[in-house]
C-alpha cells in the first residue's frame, strides 16, 4: 500500500489548547503544520508561504471561517479548506461548503475521521493534478504552433483561427473530409476562455433524426421506448465549453428549425421534458458540402446558415497546398516511430516521389494513415515504394527527367512560385506592401521577411 501524502497544514483556530492537540497530531503523521490564531494571522501566514491545506474553526474573534474561504479563493484557488464547526453552528458549516469549502468537522475534532478526510484530499489533488497536467497537454497537442504547415493558404487559416479564438462567435470550418476541419475547431477551443471547459464532438451525419435529437438535447426517462432513465444532452455537456457540430449539412430538416430555435434563445427542453433548460456554448460547424447549394435546393435553411456563419474558415485541399505534404509526411513518420518504438526511417527516393506525385484525395487523414501503416510495415531502415498501399502504386512508375528533377526541387519550385506572386501582387497593388499582403492572404510582418530573404525593394 501506498504511503499516504504529506501535506503542509494551517491550523486556524483562537484556542491554543485545540491547535495543540491537532498540531501534535497531524505531526505524527508528518504533515508540516503552522498555526494561526485568527483570521488576520492566517491571512499573514499564507501570504507569506501557501498551504496545502487549510483546517479553520468557523467562529473565531475577528471573522469568520467563511471570510477566510472567500479570501483564500481569492489569493490561493487550489488550497483546500476544511471547516471546523460546534454542533450549534453546523448550518453555518454547511454555507460555507457551498461557496468551496471541501468538507466540515464538529468538534470536538475525531482524529481518525480527519486523518481519512487528509487522505480524501490527497486523492483529490492528485486528480487535479492529472487533470491540470492533461489540460495542458490537450493545449499543447493543439495548438495553432503544432498544426504542420509552410503553406501561405493555410497560414491565412490558422490567421484567421487564432483572430477569432478569443470571440464568443460561431464559426463555420469548410474543406473536403481529411482536410483537418475537426484539429482547426480544438486548436480555436483550446486558444478561447473555454479552454477549461468541454469540447464536445458531434457527427450529426451518423444519426438519424430521432436519435440525433436525443443526442443534442437528451432526453427524459419514459420519452420513447427505452427510455428507462434521464440523459444529458450533448448541449448540457458543453455547457460553458464548445459544441462542435461536424457534418452540419446533413442535419434532417426538421432538426434545423429546433437547432435554430436553441441557437436564437440559448435555451432548450429534453425530448419528453417541458423545462427550458439555458446553456452557454460556443458553436463551431463543419461540413464539405457546399451549403448555399443545399439552401438553393430547400434541404438546408437559410437562417440556420446565417447564424452558423459568422466567421467562415475554408480549409484547402492537399493538393492545392502541396509545399505541406513534406513537412507532414516527415512529422507523421516521426510521430508513429515514437510511438511504435523504433528508429525513425527514411524514405528512399522512389517511394518520396511517389507521395510527392499523388493527389491525395483523402487529404491529411489519408496521408497520416499511409505513413502509418508504411511505419509498421517497414523491413529496414528506409521505407520503400513496397511499404506503400496498392492504390499508390497505381500511378505511373516512369517520370520524365524534367518531372523527376522538378520534384526533387520541389523547395526551389515552391520559392520561385511565391517570388512570382509577390511581385504580381506589388505590381498590382503600385508597390503598397500592406494591401499586397492582404491580397495573398499572409501578415504584412510574412511578407516583408519574403522581401528581405529574397533581398527585393
Amino acid at each position: 500500500m501506498a504511503d499516504s501524502p504529506h501535506f503542509s497544514i494551517l491550523l486556524v483556530d483562537d484556542e491554543p489548547a485545540q491547535r495543540t492537540v491537532l498540531a501534535g497530531y497531524l505531526r505524527k503523521k508528518h504533515h508540516a503544520i503552522r498555526e494561526a490564531g485568527s483570521v488576520a494571522e492566517a491571512l499573514k501566514r499564507i501570504t507569506q508561504e501557501p498551504a496545502d491545506i487549510i483546517l479553520s474553526d468557523f467562529k473565531m474573534p475577528d471573522r469568520t471561517g467563511l471570510d477566510l474561504l472567500r479570501e483564500v479563493q481569492k489569493q490561493q484557488p487550489e488550497t483546500t479548506v476544511i471547516i471546523m464547526t460546534a454542533f450549534g453552528t453546523i448550518e453555518d458549516a454547511v454555507q460555507t461548503m457551498r461557496e468551496g469549502a471541501y468538507d466540515y468537522l464538529t468538534k470536538p475534532v475525531d482524529l481518525e475521521e480527519l486523518d481519512l478526510l487528509i487522505q480524501r484530499v490527497g486523492e483529490r489533488q492528485r486528480l487535479l493534478s492529472e487533470n491540470r497536467l492533461l489540460r495542458e497537454q490537450l493545449v499543447e497537442r493543439y495548438s495553432f504552433a503544432g498544426i504542420v504547415s509552410q503553406s501561405t493558404s493555410m497560414e491565412a487559416v490558422l490567421n484567421t483561427a487564432g483572430r477569432v479564438a478569443h470571440s464568443r462567435a460561431s464559426v463555420l470550418i469548410r474543406g473536403e473530409s481529411g482536410t483537418g476541419k475537426e484539429l482547426i475547431a480544438r486548436a480555436i477551443h483550446f486558444h478561447s476562455p473555454r479552454k477549461s471547459q468541454p469540447f464536445v464532438a458531434v457527427n450529426c451525419a451518423a444519426l438519424n433524426e430521432n436519435l440525433l435529437e436525443s443526442e443534442l438535447f437528451g432526453h427524459e426517462k419514459g420519452a420513447f421506448t427505452g427510455a428507462d432513465r434521464q440523459r444529458r444532452g450533448r448541449f448540457e455537456t458543453a455547457d460553458g465549453g464548445t459544441l462542435f457540430l461536424d457534418e452540419v449539412g446533413d442535419i434532417p430538416p426538421g432538426m434545423q428549425v429546433k437547432l435554430l430555435r436553441v441557437l436564437q434563445e440559448q435555451s432548450f427542453e429534453r425530448v419528453g421534458g417541458t423545462t427550458p433548460l439555458h446553456v452557454d456554448v460556443r458553436i463551431i460547424a463543419a461540413t464539405n458540402r457546399n451549403l448555399e447549394d443545399l439552401i438553393r435546393q430547400g434541404s438546408f435553411r437559410e437562417d440556420l446558415y446565417y447564424r452558423l456563419n459568422v466567421i467562415t474558415i475554408d480549409i484547402p485541399p492537399l493538393r492545392e497546398r502541396r509545399e505541406d505534404i513534406p513537412p507532414l509526411l516527415q512529422h507523421f513518420v516521426e510521430r508513429f516511430s515514437k510511438e511504435n518504438q523504433r528508429e525513425t526511417p527514411s524514405f528512399s527516393r522512389e517511394a518520396w516521389e511517389m507521395l510527392l506525385r499523388y493527389s491525395w484525395p483523402g487529404n491529411v487523414r489519408e496521408l497520416e494513415n499511409i505513413v502509418h501503416r508504411a511505419v509498421i510495415l517497414a523491413r529496414g531502415d528506409v521505407l520503400t515504394t513496397d511499404d506503400l498501399p496498392p492504390v499508390m502504386k497505381a500511378l505511373p512508375r516512369e517520370a520524365s527527367a524534367g518531372a523527376r528533377n522538378a520534384i526533387a526541387d520541389l523547395p526551389g519550385q515552391v520559392e520561385r512560385l511565391e517570388k512570382e506572386l509577390v511581385l504580381e501582387a506589388l505590381r498590382l497593388q503600385d508597390g503598397n506592401q500592406s494591401r499586397a499582403a492582404a491580397q495573398l492572404g499572409i501578415s504584412e510582418r510574412n511578407f516583408r521577411y519574403r522581401l528581405k530573404k529574397w533581398g527585393l525593394k
